[in-house]
């Protein structure tokens, strides 16, 4: 019953992201609801996999052990998460040095003239 809750928080949460994401006017709550996306598909599928009572795959007991693929991925989805943000802030700080605003229209427009 608690997985199932934090499975539907994370599918919410990623309407939400995707929400933000497509009436967002400004750059900056792009950025944010991009995160927001990532966010809810990492806890999405750590909450699809996580099953109690398993041992992390050291020691003795080969067969009650964790499956280490998955938490190799969300890792990796993780990182790469954090890259692609660090890049869309970078990205940000050059729109706002090249035509002096964070809103998409006004960034539009400019770059049009």
């Amino acid at each position: 019953m608690q997985y199932e809750i934090i499975e539907l928080f994370a599918i919410v949460a990623f309407f939400i992201g995707f929400f933000g994401l497509i009436t967002s006017k400004g750059v900056i709550k792009s950025i944010v609801a991009i995160t927001i996306l990532e966010i809810s598909v990492v806890v999405f599928f750590l909450s699809l996999n996580y099953t109690g009572g398993v041992m992390p795959p050291i020691g003795q007991n080969p067969e009650a052990a964790a499956d280490p693929l998955p938490q190799a991925l969300v890792i990796t989805a993780i990182i790469i998460g954090v890259a692609l943000t660090a890049v869309n802030l970078t990205m940000l700080i050059s729109l706002c040095r090249q035509f002096n605003a964070t809103e998409w229209d006004i960034i539009k427009k400019k770059s049009l003239e």
